[in-house]
């Protein structure tokens, strides 16, 4: 099954909001005569942050012996490789880091090296979620495998009540649940929901075996080969990889599972959503800490999600200036666009949304949790 016959969702409106949005976005990079890819900027961020990564396993493995260093070691690396995946993985992966292919895939394979399938992941998060984002059933990332009720389409079960309060622990785990998943689902599952994932290329399986082999070295066999216990193996990359977790569902979650983002399901068949397809990931997508510039550096734009969702080929560093372009337009036609102020805003938002989620309430009555907001 290809992509274009597993998509079920139409969008039915156009009212040329994202044609008059492109044409101010191109206006602004031809005035400037800058480039959408291949920045400096952005080649002088992947040798910082591939320098953080090397430094921190190198000094975690060789540095001072004290466990307690090398735990805050396994702590830096876990923000390092965090990093990876939100700004050189991430843009590489959608093509947004360089305008020849062949550099966007050799970088997209950091994501491998970090134990996260490049092949699934460029599948789900690039099709299925920036096409369907928050419609449950086809956007995977919200679905939580009905563990997380995130959105009040889902069923309600009854330890979803406790959800805010077990969510950070689920995040440590995901990153290795990930890892094993990636395996099964592209061996067996083959499949998002009814979407069929398109068959691999030998060296698609060659590159999902050889990226796990790789990150395993890296994180368990290296270690125990230079004289570390399986034990103290096994806590390191546990306080490294919980690290990431936590800091990648974070961000993940402070983009679309808040309080003024919507949660819209199609109730027709064939499915449609009765707006055009920009408006709509204005609508589901929320930004964040947009005047935070440690966080616009470190997230890799991911504070910017809408932005990104509406222009994810082009270079995050290039999104503190787009937002404005877009926020004047959505002023023009009516479309409200959220942002969160700071950080810990939207972290509230975020638990009270989820605390929400685990109540039976809004399984029972959807449209009206939906229209509390």
């Amino acid at each position: 099954m290809t992509q274009s016959q597993a998509t079920r969702v139409t969008f039915t409106k156009n009212f040329g909001f994202r044609k008059e949005l492109n044409k101010r976005v191109d206006a602004y990079f031809k005035t400037e005569n800058i480039a959408t890819r291949d920045n400096p900027a952005m080649y002088i961020k992947t040798l910082m942050i591939f320098g953080w990564v090397i430094s921190a396993w190198t000094f975690t493995l060789f540095g001072p012996p004290q466990m307690w260093i090398k735990a805050i070691g396994c702590v830096f690396l876990g923000f390092g490789i965090a990093a990876i995946g939100f700004s050189v993985g991430h843009d590489a992966n959608h093509g947004g880091y360089s305008s020849k292919k062949w550099v966007n895939n050799v970088l997209g394979l950091t994501y491998d090296v970090i134990g996260v399938s490049s092949y699934l992941w460029r599948y789900r998060h690039n099709f299925l979620h920036h096409t369907f984002t928050n419609i449950l059933g086809h956007d995977v990332e919200i679905h939580g495998d009905g563990l997380v009720r995130m959105t009040p389409y889902m069923e309600h079960k009854w330890y979803h009540s406790f959800q805010h309060i077990f969510i950070l622990f689920i995040y440590t785990v995901i990153p290795i649940y990930w890892s094993i998943a990636d395996i099964h689902t592209m061996v067996f599952k083959r499949k998002y929901h009814s979407h069929a994932i398109p068959t691999p290329k030998p060296l698609d399986m060659i590159i999902l075996f050889g990226g796990k082999l790789i990150w395993l070295a890296l994180f368990l066999a290296i270690p125990i080969a230079i004289g570390y216990t399986p034990i103290q193996t096994i806590l390191g990359f546990l306080i490294t990889y919980m690290t990431y977790g936590v800091l990648i569902c974070l961000v993940f979650m402070l983009a679309h599972v808040l309080e003024t983002a919507e949660f819209i399901q199609p109730n027709s068949e064939p499915e449609q959503i009765d707006d055009e397809w920009a408006i709509f990931q204005i609508r589901t997508t929320v930004d964040f800490a947009p005047k935070n510039h440690f966080l616009n550096w470190y997230l890799g734009g991911l504070n910017y999600q809408v932005v990104h969702h509406l222009f994810p080929h082009i270079c995050h560093i290039h999104y503190p200036k787009i937002a404005p372009i877009l926020a004047e337009l959505c002023e023009e036609f009516g479309v409200k666009y959220n942002v969160y102020p700071t950080l810990t805003e939207a972290l509230t938002s975020n638990f009270r949304w989820l605390k929400r989620m685990g109540t039976e309430l809004n399984q029972k009555y959807p449209d009206v949790a939906l229209a509390e907001k």
